[in-house]
C-alpha cells in the first residue's frame, strides 16, 4: 500500500490550532510531534511517529506505578476501535480543509455510546506503542510479518493502515488528551498488554472493549472482567463472560490462550498446530485440561490420542513451547501513574474548542462532552 511522505516536522499549532504550554500534555509538546497532511496523500509515517511516541514519555511522571482503581474500569483498546470506526463511517465525512475525519468523528461516537450504556468510573485508551515487539518476533518470526509495510532497524516496524487514516490517529491521540480522557501506551509494549496490566492490577470490575478475540484470555468472572466485543458498530456489543467462551468455545478466560495458539491464527501470523482447528483444540483441552497437560499426554502412551494427533502435537514441540509467551498478554507492563479517573470537564477546554473547529468535529465531540458532564 502506498502513500505520500510527510518529509518535515510541523508545529503543534498547526495541528491544534493552538500553542504548546502546561494545558497540553508532553506529547503534544514534543517537538518530534508530526502533524497529519491537509494537501498531500496520507502519511504512514504519521503513524510510526506517534506510535513511537505513544509510550510513557507521554505522561510527566515516573513509569511502573499505577494509582489505585477501585471502582469499574473501561479499557479502551484503541487501535481495534478506530479501525472498526475507519470501516464503519463514509469516508466522506471531512474536516473542513476536506481531509477525512471518519475516524475520529467515529471513535468519538463510539466512546459517547460505551460511557453512556455502561458508567464507568475510570478510563483509559490503551494505545500501540509498537504494534510488533521485537521480542515477541524473535520468538515466532511470522508473527504480524504479512502486515509490516516496511522495516526499520530501530524501533517499529511500519505497519500497513489505509492511507486515509495514518493522518487521522494523530488527530485522535490530540483530542482526548484535550479532552482528558487517560491514554497509555508503553514502549516495546501492544495495547493488549497495556490492557492485561491494568486488568491485573484493578480492584475493580473491568470491562474491555475490543474487536480482538485474543482479549478473551482476560475474561475472568470472580473478579467482574468481561471484554465487550463489536457486532455492529458499538450499539450491539457481545457482553462477553465465561458463560459466553463455554458456550462458543467450550473453555473459560484461562483456556482462551491454550485454544488461540493451537489453533493458530493467520491474521497474527501464528501457525498454529496442523490439523488442529477450533473444535480439535477445544476437546484436546476439555480432554486434559490445558496445554501442559496435553503435551503430557503426547508423553504418555496411554492417554487417549490418535496416532496422527500424538505426532502433530510432538512436531509442534518447538512451535508449542514459545507460544504461550508470544500469544498470552504481558501483566507485567511499567505502567505510569495516570489518572484514569473518567474526565467530567475537558483538561483543555480552549484546545477542544480549537480541534472542534479545526477538524470539524461538530456533535461527536459535544455529544461526548455532555455525556461526561452529565
Amino acid at each position: 500500500m502506498s502513500g505520500g511522505r510527510l518529509m518535515r516536522p510541523t508545529t503543534v499549532e498547526s495541528v491544534t490550532g493552538i500553542a504548546p504550554g502546561p494545558h497540553l500534555p508532553a506529547l503534544v509538546q514534543d517537538k518530534h510531534f508530526r502533524a497529519p497532511p491537509h494537501t498531500q496523500s496520507a502519511e504512514r509515517n504519521s503513524l510510526r511517529d506517534t506510535r513511537q511516541h505513544a509510550s510513557c514519555r507521554t505522561v510527566s511522571v515516573p513509569c511502573g506505578m499505577m494509582r489505585d482503581v477501585t471502582g469499574r474500569l473501561m479499557l479502551l483498546d484503541t487501535a481495534s476501535l478506530y479501525f472498526r470506526a475507519f470501516f464503519g463511517v463514509p469516508e466522506s465525512v471531512r474536516a473542513p480543509d476536506g481531509s477525512p475525519v471518519n475516524a475520529v468523528r467515529g471513535l468519538l461516537d463510539f466512546i459517547d455510546r460505551l460511557v453512556k450504556d455502561h458508567h464507568p468510573d475510570h478510563l483509559v485508551a490503551c494505545m500501540d506503542a509498537d504494534w510488533r515487539p521485537q521480542w515477541r518476533v524473535e520468538l515466532i518470526p511470522s508473527y504480524k510479518a504479512h502486515r509490516v509495510a516496511e522495516e526499520r532497524a530501530q524501533g517499529p516496524d511500519e505497519e500497513e493502515v489505509p492511507d486515509t487514516l495514518s493522518p487521522q490517529v494523530p488527530v485522535i491521540e490530540t483530542v482526548l488528551d484535550a479532552v482528558g480522557i487517560a491514554r497509555v501506551g508503553v514502549a516495546g509494549y501492544e495495547a493488549d498488554d497495556v490492557i492485561g496490566t491494568f486488568t491485573a492490577r484493578a480492584g475493580g470490575p473491568v470491562d474491555i472493549v475490543t474487536g480482538d478475540r485474543d482479549l478473551y484470555q482476560l475474561v475472568d468472572d470472580a473478579r467482574g472482567v468481561r471484554v465487550l466485543y463489536p457486532l455492529k458498530g458499538v450499539g450491539t456489543l457481545q457482553v462477553t463472560d465465561e458463560a459466553t467462551l463455554r458456550e462458543k468455545y467450550g473453555v473459560d478466560g484461562k483456556g482462551y490462550a491454550d485454544l488461540a495458539l493451537l489453533r493458530g491464527d493467520p491474521s497474527d501470523g501464528l501457525p498454529g498446530v496442523p490439523g488442529v482447528g477450533e473444535k480439535t483444540a477445544a476437546r484436546l483441552l476439555a480432554q486434559f485440561g490445558d496445554l501442559a497437560g496435553i503435551l503430557a499426554a503426547v508423553d504418555d502412551p496411554q492417554a487417549r490420542l490418535t496416532p496422527t494427533q500424538r505426532g502433530r502435537l510432538d512436531a509442534a514441540r518447538p512451535y508449542l513451547a514459545v507460544a504461550p509467551k508470544v500469544v498470552r498478554v504481558a501483566d507485567d507492563v511499567p505502567l505510569p501513574d495516570v489518572d484514569t479517573t473518567l474526565p467530567r470537564t475537558p483538561r483543555d477546554p480552549a484546545g477542544v474548542e480549537s480541534l472542534a473547529a479545526r477538524w470539524g468535529l461538530g456533535g461527536s465531540l459535544e455529544r461526548l462532552l455532555a455525556t461526561l458532564s452529565s
